[in-house]
């Protein structure tokens, strides 16, 4: 009963949260290449073994895959799903043909299609937080100290209940979850916070250290945290937002999250941050089920949200077989007016891969060093 419970609650989460954010992301690339007028063969949700398929009036076969991590739409011509190679079949096209093949477009289309993806996972977390916020309101936590942790950073460094949070380490806190954000990208420890008290301003230099936090299933977490809690549950404000309104607090709020993740990253490239926060497929199947078990449908879909933008981000890096690949590849030869050699090519899909798969495999472990970490705690 245990296991069909977890599957209930980790893995068909999961798999929808997955499916839904692949379609969408596809479903750019689709959408914009069929602007363009270019054939595409393949729209697949998965990989593997087809569990089901249907063609449309344009010739476009549209199936599931038996593995459910991932998807692709492939164009006429592409030799794979990634449209990094060519399929011998172009050297017999006619001059017509080839204008609804993608890799006879000119370089600034292919980048169009490219961007696609991405912007469709975007414009899909936009949608959701202007729906949201339209609908329901800005509900917001204010960042205000409705208590102090015992023992914590915060209280060692004096900071009192009221307190309202202005900024940290420089960076405006409009909201409590800012808080978690700017702690999780304090260098070293260190936190400078600019709080509110009495109608004064008053900056507090602190290290921050960890914290032992409950979980719902009794265990703890040991946490690096500033140690405030928020105000209770009556404190928020729903105030419900005009569309336009809504329209751009969804855009602020997609700009702060893809801001932090930048930020995030640039430190772990630095080496100001460990890659322990890197993670996969695991942690995604983790924290989808522990907001379904936790939480209720709204926090899965500000989850699914906030993936699409980290899913449309990562998609933007420039490493080869990722769309930020093709397009810098694009740009290249759009400014150079040549072709980069099919080797060359070749060679920077090759390295991309071999860059992915070793990213893969690095995230997957930290995914289980996490979670026995979760179940011996």
């Amino acid at each position: 009963m245990q296991l069909l419970i977890n599957l209930v609650y980790y893995v068909v989460p999961f798999l929808v949260l997955l499916g839904i954010l692949v379609f969408v992301h596809e479903l750019g690339h689709f959408w914009v290449a069929r602007l363009l007028k270019v054939k595409v063969d393949e729209f697949s949700i998965g990989f593997g073994k087809e569990l089901w398929g249907k063609d449309d009036k344009k010739g476009t076969h549209w199936k599931i895959g038996a593995i459910p991590l991932g998807g692709y739409c492939k164009f006429f011509g592409d030799e794979d799903a990634s449209s990094a190679s060519e399929s011998d079949k172009l050297k017999d096209l006619s001059d017509e043909e080839k204008k609804h093949v993608f890799q006879f477009l000119p370089p600034f289309q292919k980048i169009l299609i490219a961007v696609a993806g991405p912007a469709a996972n975007y414009l899909f977390a936009i949608l959701v937080f202007t729906s949201i916020f339209f609908t329901l309101g800005k509900m917001d936590f204010p960042p205000i100290v409705g208590s102090v942790i015992e023992g914590s950073a915060a209280q060692q460094a004096g900071i009192q209940p009221n307190d309202r949070i202005l900024k940290i380490n420089g960076h405006d806190i409009n909201n409590f979850q800012d808080i978690n954000y700017e702690v999780t990208l304090a260098v070293d420890g260190k936190a400078e916070v600019v709080v509110l008290r009495d109608g004064s301003e008053k900056n507090i230099n602190l290290n921050l250290k960890p914290v032992e936090v409950k979980n719902s299933d009794g265990t703890s977490t040991s946490k690096i945290m500033l140690g405030v809690k928020s105000l209770n549950v009556m404190e928020i404000d729903h105030q419900r937002l005009s569309f336009l309104d809504a329209v751009h607090e969804a855009c602020r709020e997609t700009w702060s999250i893809t801001d932090a993740t930048l930020r995030g990253v640039g430190q772990m490239i630095t080496g100001q941050r460990g890659g322990d926060d890197v993670g996969g497929i695991i942690r995604i199947a983790e924290m989808s089920g522990d907001i379904t078990k936790q939480n209720g449908i709204l926090d899965f879909i500000v989850f699914m949200a906030l993936l699409s933008i980290n899913l449309g981000l990562i998609n933007l890096f420039p490493i080869p077989l990722l769309d930020g690949g093709h397009i810098v590849i694009n740009l290249i030869e759009l400014v150079t007016r040549r072709e980069l050699g099919t080797k060359i090519k070749d060679y920077l899909f090759k390295t991309g891969f071999a860059l992915i798969m070793a990213l893969m495999i690095f995230a997957t472990w930290n995914d289980i060093v996490r979670l026995i970490n979760r179940w011996f705690a």
